[in-house]
């Protein structure tokens, strides 16, 4: 919770510090984002190779464990694509690209904004990825408040699903406290895929 605030309250502080004028202006290069996104993107895949337990895990897999991974893909996508419908500002691939970020706010929103800035302009390619930043803390906060009523209602996995990419970082403990040590191994490999993923979905959907 406290790192999801962190990053709400740092978005806040860049959209105060933009608007004021006074930013250096080599911040404000958009090639900047594009070398972070770079660096992000390194730093996951180091942090996934250099994981202790990685063997472990995929010695564990079986076939029925990809079902998890695959009903948080199709849930997502199905209902953003719903979603799509209310929204006429924005088409639904555009809507779909938001979906694909599966909680991984900082990824997503990067992203998003980078592609979509050459068919949108960079206004509403900054707005697109504004929404796809809220929207995906709002997931993961949604599942930090909600595990155990998602967990009542729709079963044990529910939350999983409902974490995306943060499965197996952020929303893990809640999801081991609520759902049990024996779903631990699933929410980590969940996260996994999920979290290879993005980058993959989010820009494909872009390119539509």
């Amino acid at each position: 919770m406290k790192s999801s605030l962190l990053v709400i309250a740092c978005f806040a502080l860049g959209c105060l510090a933009g608007w004021s004028g006074e930013m250096p202006r080599w911040l404000l290069n958009p090639d900047l984002s594009l070398y972070i996104l770079y660096l992000l993107m390194f730093l996951v895949g180091a942090s996934i190779g250099s994981d202790k337990k990685l063997k472990e895990t995929l010695k564990q897999i079986r076939p029925k464990i990809l079902l998890v991974p695959v009903a948080t893909w199709v849930g997502t996508l199905l209902f953003t694509a719903i979603a799509a419908i209310f929204l006429s500002r924005w088409s639904v691939w555009e809507c779909m690209a938001v979906g694909s970020g599966f909680a991984y706010y900082s990824l997503s929103s990067i992203l998003i904004s980078q592609i979509k800035e050459a068919s949108l302009g960079v206004v509403l390619a900054t707005e697109l990825g504004t929404i796809a930043l809220v929207s995906n803390i709002l997931r993961e906060l949604f599942t930090l408040a909600g595990a155990s009523l998602l967990k009542k209602i729709f079963g044990p996995l529910a939350p999983i699903c409902a974490g995306g990419a943060t499965t197996m970082d952020t929303t893990l403990p809640v999801i081991t406290h609520v759902c049990g040590k024996d779903l631990v191994f699933i929410a980590i490999f969940h996260a996994i895929l999920v979290d290879l993923s993005v980058p993959f979905l989010v820009s494909f959907f872009c390119s539509l």
